[in-house]
C-alpha cells in the first residue's frame, strides 16, 4: 500500500512540475538589451540631447522601458572620472554604449574592443584616433560627428560684424579634453590670424574656474568672446550666459540652447538631432547590424540665432544683415 501512496506522490509530483515548466520558461525568456548611455556632463544638463538620443531610437522602434533599458553615467563634469564609469558599463556587459561627446567616446574606446560603440563628437573622429575612416570605421565603433571645432572662424567672423570694436577677443576651452582643446584652439588662433585680431585662450574645467575666467576677461580687455563645443560648457549654460551679462561681455555659442539661456547668440549645427542620429544607429546596432558596417555620420544641420533682448541689454545693435541671415531671432 505505501508504494502506492509513492508511487501517487511521485506522478503527482511530476505533472506538477510538468505545469509549472511553461511559467518558469516565460520567466526566463531573454531579458530587453541595455544601452549604456555615458556622458561628462550632468545629466540635467544633458537632458534635452538625451531626450534627443532616445527618440533616435523609438524612430527605429525602440522604447525605454518598453523593449530597450538605458544605464546612464555622468561624470558630472569631471573627465577624469569617464575612464572607471565606462568600465562600469562594460563589466556587466551592455549591449551597446552610447557615447557622448569626445572625451566619452574615447574612454568607451579604451574600455571595450567587443561591445558596439556610437558616439556623438563636436572634432574630427580620424584625427583623434576615434575610427579609421568616416566611409568604413572598422573595430566596434561608428558615430556621429558635427565638426563643431571648424566652426571657429566662422562665430570669430559674426562676432566681429557684431562688434567691430573688439580688437581683442578669447577663446574658452576646455582643458580636461584635450583632443578637443587642441583641435578648437588650432582653428581658432588661425582664424584670429586671418580677422586681423588677438586672441587669448582660457581655461575653465569648474564652477568655480567660471567666474576667474570673466575677471580674466576684463583684465586683459577681452572685447567678445567664443564658447568652445564642450560638454561641460553645455551644462553651465546658465552660468555662463548670466556671467557674460553680468560683465557685459559679447558671446556667440555653439548650440541654439546657449541663445535660449540669455546667451547673446549661437551659430553651429544641431547638437540634438546628432544625437537623434546616434539614437538611430543604436537601435539599427541592436537590430543586427554591426558598427563597422555604419559609416560616421556628418551632421549638417546649420543654425544662427539671435538673442535681441540680450543684445538690447548689451547696447548692441544687430546689424541689418546678420539679422537677415539668422534662422531665429529671440525677442
Amino acid at each position: 500500500m505505501a508504494i502506492h501512496v509513492n508511487r501517487r506522490k511521485f506522478i503527482a509530483s511530476l505533472s506538477g512540475a510538468t505545469a509549472a515548466w511553461p511559467l518558469a520558461a516565460r520567466v526566463q525568456q531573454p531579458t530587453m538589451p541595455v544601452v549604456g548611455f555615458l556622458t561628462s556632463a550632468t545629466l540635467s544638463g544633458y537632458a534635452p540631447f538625451a531626450a534627443a538620443f532616445r527618440q533616435g531610437l523609438s524612430e527605429t522602434g525602440f522604447v525605454e522601458g518598453q523593449n530597450v533599458a538605458i544605464e546612464y553615467r555622468s561624470a558630472e563634469g569631471q573627465n577624469d572620472r569617464l575612464p572607471a564609469l565606462a568600465a562600469e558599463l562594460v563589466r556587466p556587459q551592455v549591449t551597446v554604449i552610447a557615447a557622448a561627446g569626445t572625451p566619452s567616446a574615447l574612454a568607451a574606446k579604451a574600455a571595450t574592443k567587443r561591445i558596439p560603440i556610437v558616439f556623438s563628437t563636436a572634432t574630427d573622429p580620424v584625427a583623434i584616433g576615434l575610427v579609421a575612416s568616416l566611409n568604413r570605421p572598422g573595430g566596434n565603433i561608428t558615430g556621429v560627428t558635427n565638426l563643431g571645432t571648424e566652426l571657429v572662424q566662422k562665430q570669430l567672423e559674426m562676432l566681429q560684424r557684431l562688434v567691430p570694436t573688439a580688437t581683442i577677443m578669447a577663446v574658452l576651452i576646455n582643458p580636461t579634453s584635450p583632443s578637443l582643446t587642441e583641435s578648437t584652439a588650432k582653428d581658432a588662433q588661425a582664424a584670429a590670424r586671418k580677422l586681423g585680431v588677438q586672441l587669448h585662450l582660457l581655461h575653465a574645467s569648474t564652477a568655480s574656474d567660471l567666474d576667474g575666467v570673466f575677471a580674466t576677461m576684463v583684465q586683459l580687455r577681452v572685447g567678445a568672446f567664443v564658447v568652445g563645443p564642450d560638454a561641460f560648457f553645455f551644462s553651465r549654460r546658465d552660468q555662463i550666459a548670466e556671467l557674460a551679462t553680468r560683465y557685459a561681455m559679447p558671446a556667440i555659442y555653439y548650440v541654439r540652447e546657449f541663445a535660449a539661456a540669455g546667451g547673446l547668440m549661437s551659430y553651429g549645427v544641431s547638437v540634438a538631432d546628432g544625437y537623434r542620429l546616434a539614437g538611430v544607429y543604436v537601435g539599427r546596432i541592436l537590430r543586427g547590424e554591426q558598427p563597422s558596417d555604419l559609416p560616421v555620420q556628418e551632421s549638417t544641420k546649420f543654425a544662427l540665432v539671435i538673442n535681441l533682448k540680450t543684445a538690447k541689454t548689451l547696447g548692441l545693435d544687430v546689424p541689418l544683415g546678420l539679422s537677415a541671415a539668422a534662422d531665429e531671432l529671440i525677442e
